[in-house]
C-alpha cells in the first residue's frame, strides 16, 4: 500500500527515501517499465521541490541495487526484471520492518484483522 503521496514510504521518512519510494511505486505500478527512461534528476527535483543532490542519492540506490542503468549523457533507464525484483524486496521489507509495527498497533487498539480486511 502506498502513502497518500504515491510513495512507498511515510512522510516521516528522509526526503531521499520518500523520493525513492515515489519512483519505486512508479516502477511497481508500471509507470516506468523495462527500458523506460526515468525523469532526469533536475526534472524530478523540480517536480518535488527537492535538492537535485537528494534526488541523485535516491537514484543512486536504484543503480546500486541493479534496478536501473545509467547511460552517460542520456539518462537513467529501468532494467529488465527490475519491477519483479523490486516487488520482492519491498515485500520482504514490509514483512520484516513494517508489518510487526502495524500488527502491534492493531493489537494495541483491539482491532480484528479479519474485520479490517473486509473493510478494504
Amino acid at each position: 500500500m502506498t502513502a497518500k503521496n504515491g510513495s512507498l514510504t511515510g512522510e516521516d521518512s528522509p526526503v531521499y527515501l520518500r523520493l525513492r519510494g515515489t519512483v519505486a511505486a512508479g516502477i511497481l505500478r508500471g509507470d516506468y517499465q523495462a527500458g523506460d527512461q526515468l525523469p532526469s534528476v533536475r526534472a524530478l527535483a523540480a517536480e518535488h521541490g527537492a535538492n537535485p543532490l537528494t534526488v541523485a542519492k535516491a537514484y543512486q540506490s536504484f543503480q546500486d541495487e541493479g534496478y536501473v542503468e545509467v547511460r552517460r549523457g542520456v539518462g537513467m533507464f529501468v532494467l529488465p526484471g527490475a519491477a519483479e525484483r523490486l516487488r520482492l524486496a519491498e515485500r520482504d521489507n514490509f514483512v520484516v520492518n513494517q508489518w510487526p509495527r502495524i500488527r502491534g498497533y492493531i493489537d494495541l487498539l483491539g482491532l480484528d484483522v479479519t474485520d479490517l480486511m473486509e473493510r478494504a
